[in-house]
């Protein structure tokens, strides 16, 4: 897969695959394509190449069906409605409804209610989206996910602005979620930290391409990290750490 706008590559032939119960990390600087390449296989971004789901591909499936089988978490997320907490949840199981004016179905307001409790949403389920902190908006739109229960999660920077309790929170509920059968994640990290805590496996980028791919440790070498950050990064991560010995 590649992306280019105009003479300017930002991706240049970059292929991965992930296989059920895997948790791919994708790193790297900033400008090195992380997000792009999740907009690409996410359809939100034009691309040369093809991104399969089963063989099958991806631009071809019908909406609903790539829904059910693939949910992408933004960064950030411009709402301009006042929807409800509840309301927003919601909208993840409209790619089940045989129709937009079709009843619900039984069990759809029992993913969201799980959803709303696995993010500790539900004290907030009748409050307007439009009132919440950018860190409440975010689990908003997790629990969206969640409710749409799909079998590969694309997450750009899943706990973008939230505090500590929830970034711990939204991985252990992610890593809980990936044990059920025939699922995959896909994330784009920044802090290199969490990618090797809870990534299988990774993808190193740089200026748009791979420079490694494989088991995380092995992809976080020392060698690999100071090649693309051009720094010392685990001396500076044991610096870090040094700051909490007592």
């Amino acid at each position: 897969m590649s992306v280019r706008y105009g003479e300017l590559t930002i991706l240049e032939r970059v292929s991965f695959s992930v296989a059920p119960g895997d948790w791919l990390m994708i790193v790297g600087p900033n400008g090195a394509g992380k997000s792009t390449l999740l907009g690409a296989v996410s359809q939100a971004i034009p691309y040369e190449g093809k991104a399969l789901f089963e063989g099958k591909d991806v631009a071809r499936m019908k909406p609903a069906l790539r829904a059910r089988s693939m949910g992408m978490l933004a960064q950030s997320h411009a709402v301009a409605y006042s929807f409800s907490v509840g309301e927003i949840v919601r909208l993840g199981r409209y790619a089940y409804a045989p129709g937009v004016f079709s009843p619900r179905a039984g069990g759809d307001e029992v993913r969201v209610r799980d959803a709303l409790e696995m993010t500790g949403m539900t004290g907030l389920i009748d409050q307007s989206v439009l009132t919440l902190s950018g860190g409440e908006l975010q689990r908003a739109f997790l629990a969206q996910l969640f409710a749409q229960d799909p079998r590969l999660l694309l997450l750009d920077e899943p706990t973008n602005h939230l505090d500590l309790v929830y970034q711990q929170q939204v991985f252990a509920l992610i890593g809980e979620w990936l044990r059920g059968a025939e699922r995959a994640v896909v994330s784009v990290v920044h802090d290199l930290s969490l990618a090797r805590m809870y990534g299988t496996r990774a993808l190193l980028l740089d200026r748009g391409r791979i420079v490694s791919i494989g088991g995380t440790r092995e992809v976080l070498a020392r060698e690999n990290l100071e090649k693309v950050y051009s720094m010392d990064v685990y001396g500076w991560m044991r610096e870090l750490l040094s700051q909490w010995e007592e």
